[in-house]
């Protein structure tokens, strides 16, 4: 059972959310945010003493600011959030919301281990600026976390979420994936509109946009590495670290895609895949 402190967050969090319309959505009107679209996955800059280095925060997103990006996504794997307290995770995503032109579309990474954790964390993040939560898979007891387990966690957070729910699947860093059947359950959830999935199998990514394809669902690719292939089989958008320094061609090879002009597509993913690579090994 969900203790007297999150109920009071969850009233807090609704009666911010019932206020406010992101993107096309508010809160009691159904699922209307689309995600989809281009986020580079905002690291956090620390200083020589391990503090985070808010300063060059803002200069960065005011540098990745001239790209066409759709949002940005903060406290994901490129942002290290398990070595943030709780009170840095609230005050980098409060920070970037307050440097973001409103258009633009806020992913906050709210998951922790817990349940009740997790929502605390949304909803407090919902409260700071967050337009939607991007939920990692809790994955200490991993060998425990089978489909029921995390429908029932997922289920949990986005009931109680004021904002939107994305699932994040990062198998490397979890060392489990989100079930298929799991995200086809989850897809049904009214507040549930998304998933992140950075495995790079293609065909899981494909299987998953089949399977929701009755669902008002979005898939969006996990890397740059596998952008175009998950373009090809209904992703619409992707969480491109490499978008962080190459903004500019991660955005052209959207609109490659998105333009049908496979073959140019097809030579600029080329390109892309060796910086990915090197992207992915600084991590």
């Amino acid at each position: 059972m969900l203790g007297p402190r999150v109920w009071s967050s969850v009233r807090q969090g609704l009666s911010r959310a019932l206020s406010s319309t992101v993107g096309g959505w508010a809160s009691g009107e159904g699922r209307k945010v689309d995600i989809s679209g281009i986020y580079p996955p905002v690291t956090t800059p620390f200083t020589a003493t391990a503090e985070v280095d808010y300063g060059k925060l803002e200069e960065n997103l005011h540098k990745l600011g001239t790209f066409p990006f759709r949002g940005f996504v903060v406290q994901g794997s490129n942002g290290e959030f398990p070595f943030l307290t709780s009170s840095e995770r609230l005050e980098v995503v409060s920070r970037v919301r307050q440097a973001l032109p409103r258009d633009k579309l806020l992913l906050a990474g709210s998951g922790c281990e817990s349940t009740q954790a997790t929502v605390e964390m949304t909803v407090s993040m919902a409260q700071v600026g967050a337009d939607a939560a991007m939920v990692v898979t809790p994955c200490y007891y991993h060998g425990r976390m089978n489909s029921a387990a995390l429908i029932h966690h997922y289920t949990k957070v986005a009931d109680l979420s004021p904002i939107p729910v994305v699932l994040y699947s990062v198998p490397a860093n979890t060392g489990l994936d989100l079930p298929v059947d799991a995200a086809v359950t989850l897809s049904q959830h009214p507040n549930i509109v998304g998933i992140k999935d950075s495995g790079g199998d293609v065909t899981r990514i494909g299987l998953i946009v089949h399977k929701t394809r009755r669902q008002d669902f979005q898939v969006l690719a996990g890397s740059a590495g596998f952008l175009l292939a998950s373009y090809a089989v209904g992703a619409v958008g992707g969480v491109c670290a490499l978008a962080n320094v190459l903004g500019a061609q991660v955005c052209q090879l959207e609109r490659l895609c998105l333009t049908g002009q496979w073959e140019d597509a097809q030579k600029l993913q080329h390109r892309l895949i060796e910086p990915n690579t090197a992207a992915l090994l600084l991590r």
